[in-house]
């Protein structure tokens, strides 16, 4: 089984199919539209549009568990990333990363280190993790990191599809 095989919901219903990413590598990255790293939506997004054609896709899972900075409803959060940063990327019904309701999608990435050697929990809004097209987790990223910096970007190249 690999991130591919696990279901999830689209964030306007109805399943999201990961197993559609299958043989694209796949950036998964837990979202908020209220936080201090919530521009990131707009490198997210020009990632998404400069590497789908290589091979990448961008998928946002919301998540309200980091001082409630994603409270809105599914319309609201799409509205929202829609009408601020006119995000296209797929986003996932909102989740739980953290705890004993931790979606299984985040159970299979948290045990994946990032450069600092962190696994387990996400820290914070915005946390990245990178699924190579055979659905293993190649790469894990804090929150910090952004969109365009030299370390993601480069992972990225490495695990796109020949």
């Amino acid at each position: 089984m690999t991130v591919f095989d696990i279901e999830i919901e689209a964030l306007g219903g109805g399943p999201a199919d990961l197993g559609q990413y299958r043989g694209r590598a796949l950036l998964v990255v837990n979202v908020a539209s209220r936080c201090g790293l919530t521009p990131q939506y707009a490198g997210l997004q020009a990632l998404a549009e400069e590497y789908a054609g290589r091979g990448l896709t961008v998928l946002g899972v919301p998540c309200n568990q980091f001082a409630g900075q994603e409270p809105g409803t599914a319309a609201e959060i799409a509205e929202f990333c829609e009408v601020n940063y006119g995000v296209t990327f797929p986003l996932t019904e909102k989740v739980e990363v953290n705890g004993p309701g931790r979606h299984p999608l985040y159970a299979a990435l948290a045990s994946t280190p990032d450069a600092e050697r962190h696994t387990g929990d996400v820290r914070w809004n915005f946390e990245k993790f990178l699924v190579a097209p055979d659905g293993t987790v190649a790469a894990r990223f804090a929150p910090q990191v952004a969109p365009d910096s030299p370390e993601l970007r480069g992972a990225i190249d490495k695990v796109l599809p020949a």
